[in-house]
C-alpha cells in the first residue's frame, strides 16, 4: 500500500495580530521573527489519515512539498509522524504559481513515483483557503476523487471513504488508485515522538526540481498564473457608540428604532 501525501508549509495561523506585518509593495506577508513557519493544520491532518491506514493495512507513506529549502522543515514534521519517505519540490520557476500550476507540479512529481495506491490533501490550506490543488491534481491525473474525507479504509479492493457533509455524511466507494481531500472532522493529528523527530532529523530529504519531473515551462510560476494579487491589506475596524437619551424609556426607543431605520438596518 503506497500512500502520497501532499502538504505546505504555511505562516503560523496562530500568529498574533500585532505580529502580523505586510510588505512594502503590499503583496506578500513578512515572516514575523521568532515564530517559523508550520505544516498547514489540514495537511497534517492528511499525514494523520495515512498512518491510520498504514497501522491497518502496511505500506509506505512519502510526503511531497513545494517551497524552498526551508519547506523541508514541514516535510520533517510529517516523518516525525511516522511518514517514511519526503520529497521536496524545488526550483526558482515553481515560484508565484497558483492551484493550477502547483497542481501541475505535484502531478508530475506523483507521475514520477510512478507506483501509489492513495493521494491525500487536505481539504485546503489554511493561508489562501482556496481548497483546489486535490480537485485538479485528481483531473490531471484521471483519478477518482472524493473531497471532505472524515476516514477511509481499503476494503475488498476499494477505497471506502466517509465524506462529510452540512446535516450529516455520505459514503463512497472509489476504485484506487483514488485521491482524497482530508476535512478536519478526522479529529486532531498524533504528536510527533521524540523517537519520530530525532530520526526525521537524520533523513535526508532529496530535491527534485523542475528538469527532473518534466514540467511544462508555461504552466508554472507568476507568468503562468490564471489570476493578479492587487494588493493585501489588514481591515481596519472602527467602532463608534452613540448615546441614545430620552425623558422616558419609550422616548428612548423610539429615536433607536428611527436611528436603526436611518441606517438601513430596519
Amino acid at each position: 500500500m503506497n500512500i502520497i501525501v501532499c502538504i505546505k508549509q504555511i505562516q503560523d495561523p496562530e500568529i498574533p495580530a500585532s505580529k502580523f506585518r505586510l510588505g512594502a509593495d503590499g503583496k506578500k506577508v513578512i515572516p514575523p521573527e521568532g515564530i517559523p513557519p508550520v505544516i498547514n493544520p489540514y495537511d497534517e491532518q492528511a499525514v494523520e489519515l495515512a498512518l491510520r491506514i498504514k497501522e491497518k493495512r502496511g505500506g509506505q507513506i512519502t510526503i511531497l512539498t513545494i517551497g524552498e529549502e526551508g519547506a523541508s522543515r514541514a516535510v520533517k514534521h510529517a516523518l516525525a509522524m511516522g511518514a517514511d519517505e519526503g520529497i521536496l519540490l524545488q526550483d526558482l520557476t515553481f515560484e508565484g504559481s497558483d492551484s493550477l500550476a502547483t497542481a501541475h507540479i505535484l502531478t508530475r512529481a506523483i507521475q514520477k513515483i510512478e507506483e501509489f495506491d492513495l493521494i491525500l490533501c487536505g481539504r485546503q490550506a489554511a493561508d489562501w483557503d482556496e481548497g483546489l490543488v486535490g480537485s485538479i491534481l485528481a483531473e490531471n491525473l484521471e483519478l477518482p476523487l472524493v473531497t471532505l474525507a472524515e476516514s477511509a479504509d481499503f476494503i475488498e479492493d476499494r477505497w471506502r471513504v466517509k465524506r462529510v457533509i452540512l446535516d450529516g455524511y455520505q459514503i463512497f466507494a472509489a476504485p484506487s488508485p483514488a485521491v482524497l481531500t482530508v476535512s478536519h472532522e478526522l479529529g486532531p493529528p498524533r504528536l510527533p515522538s521524540g523517537w519520530g523527530i530525532i530520526t526525521a532529523s537524520k533523513k535526508e530529504i532529496p530535491v527534485w526540481d523542475a528538469k527532473f519531473i518534466g514540467t511544462e515551462p508555461t504552466q508554472i510560476g507568476a507568468d503562468a498564473s490564471r489570476k493578479k494579487l492587487i494588493k493585501l491589506f489588514i481591515p481596519q475596524r472602527e467602532r463608534k457608540c452613540d448615546k441614545i437619551e430620552g425623558e422616558k424609556p419609550e422616548d428612548a426607543t423610539s429615536r433607536l428604532v428611527e436611528k436603526l431605520r436611518t441606517a438601513g438596518v430596519l
